[in-house]
């Protein structure tokens, strides 16, 4: 892992003020950013001085007899100098900044990705995937903005009010007190036209929130509604959400060109009277200026108003960057982690469990999802575990999985307390066949081999084999070549389960987890996965999980589980002959 990473992970951000957390997240980087805040000063110099530079030049003129034609020159050359220095300037400024922004964002990125990596399974049942899709995109993204909205935006802001008010406090001090009257009243006149803009906006953009869920709901109902001959009302239904879009787009676009021209208007009426205020003071002698101040002052009085205003609304967007600060935090603060670390690696298995006295219970929970459970599984036996929803089946899985540790006793792997041994060396020697087989947007090799990318060819096509997978794949244009689509959207249910079993076959594990790998199938897919999961159990231990009786027949021992207890345990033709609650579920399913 690299250091800076490492370090991010062991930092602790609960109860830290987002400001100190943004700068230790620009740890790295601090240098590059200072670099580019000297470069921003010096690109963004004309600004400042340009009406400083105009103000002298004017003085020059209306003062012949005191400054030589030379002193015209002078000035002109300099501020052609200020001018082009923009474009080298603004060159290195921009990639200075975004290259460290960039380099936060990917350090962002892979800080919470290792994170998520390391969290418990608990913890991601807890908390949506889109929520975290979230946090590593639209979150980073948003600190990504502030920070280049506080060089772009805060950061000129400040500067400009700093260089404004210290050139007119050395030119034209007194004129200090009329800006402090004008300019809050300037900024005050213009955000109270802007708080009727907003609120049209804010109604328009639920207009078309409501108009794209409309839309969403018409595209997924497309099947019901043409089944049942409703183009009419569905299309009525959008007219009336489509209207509705259409009359607030009108009245935004009416109070924004309202505030567009009135706005306009007050700033240039302010700016004005800055001007004639100042012409006055300068021709009465009110105020101790010159011709050229008076240009100065107007152009200052401007650039402060547009300064104080960007500041107002860049505040949103720092509100909006600490939300997104202390969002990221909540999963790389998060003490819900599977540790690992400096615990027994796992070299080789063999197969052995042995649960002692296992109990498991959520945290959120009052009842034992698993309770008192005790069982002795040898090498390369399969063990089944039956019973109704909620009784502690996936529990256990999972269990041995490691995906949930035990609250009370123990498990053994080969005579090991798994307390104790590195669960990630482990799961090397594991394999898991799913319900839902999961496969991602790639070729089928890809998904086959996912982590084994030196497979060769000839024992990828053993494993679908195998699989009873080759039949299909090799009738395909491409092959194993052929791509998957999204979430194997390509291909059937029964066609992605082979493929889970291809992955698992290629892994050659020694503990096989199946949980209702079968059950969402049809008769005929069934019967071509069964076979395969034949050849993939086979001395291998196994632990299953089936809700089809006639699925377990052949398990070494089966564990029929009620409200988080073991009831009954044997093979097949045992627990029928006792007559007991595994036989009641096999007539259940006979008749």
């Amino acid at each position: 892992m690299d250091t800076d990473d490492n370090n991010l992970l062991e930092h602790r951000f609960e109860g830290e003020h987002p400001v100190r957390t943004l700068f230790y997240l620009y740890h790295g980087q601090r240098l590059r950013l200072s670099v580019g805040a000297m470069l921003l000063f010096i690109k963004h110099s004309p600004i400042w001085i340009m009406p400083l530079m105009t103000a002298r030049v004017i003085d020059i003129i209306t003062n012949r007899e005191r400054h030589p034609l030379g002193d015209l020159w002078m000035n002109g050359v300099i501020l052609g100098v200020v001018l082009v220095q923009n474009i080298p300037t603004h060159f290195f400024y921009v990639q200075t900044i975004s290259r460290a922004v960039r380099s936060i964002a990917v350090r962002l990125r892979s800080s919470l990705c290792r994170r998520l990596q390391q969290l418990s399974i608990g913890y991601f049942n807890r908390h949506g995937a889109g929520a975290l899709q979230s946090k590593v995109l639209r979150d980073v993204e948003t600190i990504e903005a502030l920070t280049r909205s506080f060089y772009d935006a805060g950061l000129v802001a400040v500067v400009n009010l700093v260089f404004a008010f210290m050139v007119t406090a050395w030119r034209a001090p007194s004129f200090l007190i009329v800006f402090a009257i004008c300019i809050p009243s300037s900024v005050l006149l213009i955000r109270l036209l802007r708080r009727r803009t907003v609120e049209r906006n804010k109604v328009f953009r639920l207009e078309i929130e409501r108009m794209s869920s409309s839309v969403n709901e018409m595209t997924s109902l497309i099947p019901i509604t043409r089944a049942h001959g409703l183009e009419d009302s569905a299309l009525q239904r959008m007219e009336g959400i489509l209207e509705r879009v259409r009359a607030a787009g009108l009245r935004v676009d009416g109070i924004n060109s309202l505030f567009g021209a009135a706005s306009w208007a007050v700033f240039n009426c302010l700016n004005m009277g800055c001007l004639v205020f100042a012409a006055w003071a300068c021709y009465t002698g009110f105020l101790p200026i010159t011709t050229g101040d008076v240009v100065m002052l107007t152009g200052y009085f401007a650039l402060i108003t547009n300064s104080v205003l960007g500041l107002t609304n860049f505040m949103p967007q720092i509100v909006q960057g600490f939300e997104s600060v202390r969002s990221i935090g909540e999963i790389l603060q998060s003490p819900d982690i599977e540790h690992n670390e400096n615990k027994t690696g796992v070299r080789s298995v063999a197969g052995a469990f042995s649960f002692e006295n296992v109990d498991f219970y959520f945290p959120d929970s009052d009842t034992h999802a698993v309770r008192d459970f005790a069982l002795e599984v040898r090498p390369g036996e399969t063990t089944a575990f039956v019973g109704p929803s909620g009784s502690g089946k996936s529990t256990l899985l999972n269990l041995v999985i490691g995906f949930l540790r035990p609250s009370g006793g123990r498990i053994l792997l080969d005579g090991v307390d798994m307390a104790r041994l590195d669960l990630r060396t482990y799961r090397r020697f594991l394999s898991v066949v799913p319900q839902e087989s999961i496969l991602f947007e790639g070729t089928i090799r890809e998904n086959v081999t996912y982590g084994l990318p030196s497979v060769g060819d000839e024992t990828v096509e053993r494993a679908l084999r195998d699989a009873n997978a080759w039949e299909f794949v090799s009738c395909l244009p491409l092959g194993m070549n052929t791509r998957c689509g999204e979430r194997g959207a390509q291909l059937s249910g029964g066609q992605r389960q082979r493929l889970a079993i291809a992955r698992a076959l290629i892994r050659d594990p020694r503990v096989l987890i199946l949980d209702e790998a079968t059950s969402a199938l049809d008769t005929q897919s069934e019967a071509l996965i069964q076979e395969a999961l034949g050849r993939l159990m086979k001395n291998r231990t196994t632990f299953m999980v089936a809700h089809r009786l006639y699925t377990i027949r052949n398990a070494h021992r089966i564990i029929v589980m009620k409200h988080g207890r073991m009831v009954e345990a044997g093979a097949h033709d045992e627990l029928l002959a006792r007559d007991g609650f595994y036989a009641a579920l096999h007539r259940q399913q006979t008749f």
